[in-house]
């Protein structure tokens, strides 16, 4: 074997279809468009969502609700997820705490929620709590600081 006679592998190259080349070539003629209609035209194209003459979809069905262009989103942090940071020792959450644990992401605004227990006096500095937290991270003894 030299580089003379050296082939690619057989199958690994297609002849690419030629279209339009006269009635001989077996894709004269309509060049594989099928016949006559707005497809088998050059610059053919159709807008998204048209269902040839049928009301579209995006028109048939009803439209409802709004987006608040004013909406805070918040990642909810749980106390029972704040006493088991406790647990591991943790007495000072903030932002960078629970980036560390996956918790939360660098963008995020944080927001304390109510579900859980927590034994543990802790520092906690978020973005938002709502009352059922305030009132248990008191009670435990911790500091809430709302940044």
């Amino acid at each position: 074997m030299d580089l003379s006679n050296l082939k690619p592998a057989k199958g690994s190259i297609k002849t690419r279809k030629r279209i339009g080349r006269g009635q001989g070539s077996t894709r004269g003629g309509t060049s594989t468009r099928g016949h006559n209609g707005q497809k088998s035209r050059s610059g053919y194209s159709r807008k998204a969502g048209f269902e040839g003459g049928q009301m579209p979809l995006y028109r048939r069905v009803p439209k409802f609700g709004f987006k608040n262009i004013n909406r805070k989103e918040y990642q909810g942090i749980n106390i029972d997820i704040i006493q088991a940071l406790a647990d591991k020792g943790i007495s000072s959450i903030d932002q960078q705490v629970l980036i560390e644990y996956n918790l939360a992401g660098k963008n995020d605004l944080i927001k304390i929620l109510g579900r859980g227990e927590l034994k543990a006096k802790v520092e906690i500095k978020a973005h938002a709590f709502t009352a059922t937290a305030l009132k248990a991270i008191e009670a435990a003894g911790g500091v809430a600081t709302k940044l």
